[in-house]
């Protein structure tokens, strides 16, 4: 019997987690696909997805099912191992990351000591799903798109870290909670790190577009040279996975900047009644808040060229962000006090 407490009960509850965590995460997937949708188009005064369901709201479901029922095309001269190895990789990834993501105080599936390495570490490896099926397809446009993708992931990935080492500096933890709790101060909101650490939450965000791939930095599916990309051979089920792991990227991006920049499940206002919400609560709206400011950023502004991205990415955001960790750790070690009255 102490068996089944001591080692069985752990992983049973830790599976009932991932499960539960899991259903509520694709859903959640399939609304801000739609979200997606309708903002691009309320931008163009358009009306958008509106026929399935009320007000469109089942159109995503509709969209699964259709990939998921069409047959699997293998190109002949494809690597058929890797070519289906490679959506499995970017979607198993890009769900792995939730892991570590407390979206309420302790409420988290690992709480372990170097979450934001683990963050990092996990985006780190979608780019092998994206080499993989590039590679794989045996088409030249299809691995064109990757390396460039690549190359743009593994840019844009310096910068977030030294992004995220300045948020490390000033909360003096790797855990995403304590990075949270660090952020709880008097004056609620204006205790936050977007606050003294403004500059890195615009490159934070910018940055997060170019990693996961989305307009203006969408330079991989460029309609206009690359056709769709490194998924240019893809159709149906596999299909589907890229693009549920690209969101679910997104809303790991989402769900990274409100823990470390807009104070996680902490109420802006450190009074009641806003305390009364549940954080959870919180944490949903501020990480919609992002996607909405995402969604935005794909409808309103126009497409980079691949030299442009690559020049901001090396030559204004990697010094910029560099001259930050400097100026950060200055304040911090001969400004301390400072800090220290603003809690």
């Amino acid at each position: 019997m102490d068996f089944f407490w001591t080692y069985l009960w752990p992983v049973i509850v830790i599976v009932a987690q991932s499960v539960l965590l899991l259903v509520i995460l694709l859903v959640a997937i399939a609304y801000i696909l739609l979200a997606d949708r309708k903002i691009w188009a309320a931008v163009q005064i358009r009306r958008g997805p509106n026929v399935v369901g009320p007000w469109g709201l089942f159109q995503s479901f509709a969209d699964l099912l259709k990939f998921v029922l069409k047959e699997p095309v293998i190109p002949s001269g494809a690597n058929k191992g890797v070519f289906l190895l490679a959506p499995l990789v970017t979607c198993v990834l890009a769900l792995a990351a939730w892991a570590v993501m407390p979206v309420n105080a302790g409420w988290v599936i690992a709480n372990i000591n170097v979450g934001v390495l683990y963050i990092f570490a996990i985006s780190s490896l979608m780019v092998y799903g994206v080499i993989m099926a590039g590679w794989a397809s045996n088409s030249k446009y299809a691995f064109m798109a990757a390396v460039r993708s690549a190359a743009q992931m593994v840019s844009y990935e310096v910068s977030i870290g030294f992004v995220i080492i300045t948020v490390l500096l000033c909360a003096g933890s790797l855990n995403l909670s304590a990075i949270v709790e660090a952020q709880n101060g008097r004056y609620g909101m204006l205790s936050w790190y977007w606050l003294p650490l403004f500059p890195m939450f615009v490159v934070f965000f910018i940055s997060a577009l170019a990693e996961t791939n989305r307009p203006p930095f969408d330079l991989v599916e460029a309609e206009s040279e690359l056709v769709a990309g490194f998924m240019v051979e893809y159709g149906s089920t596999p299909y589907m996975m890229f693009m549920l792991g690209e969101y679910v990227a997104i809303g790991t991006m989402c769900a990274m900047s409100t823990i470390l920049f807009l104070g996680g499940w902490l109420p802006p206002v450190p009074y009641p009644p806003f305390t009364w919400v549940p954080g959870v609560i919180w944490f949903t709206l501020k990480a919609l808040f992002m996607f909405f400011l995402f969604a935005m950023a794909k409808a309103i502004v126009p497409r980079y060229r691949y030299d442009q991205l690559m020049r901001l990415g090396w030559k204004v955001f990697l010094p910029l962000s560099l001259a930050m960790v400097v100026i950060v750790a200055a304040v911090i070690q001969y400004g301390g006090a400072a800090m220290g009255a603003m809690k």
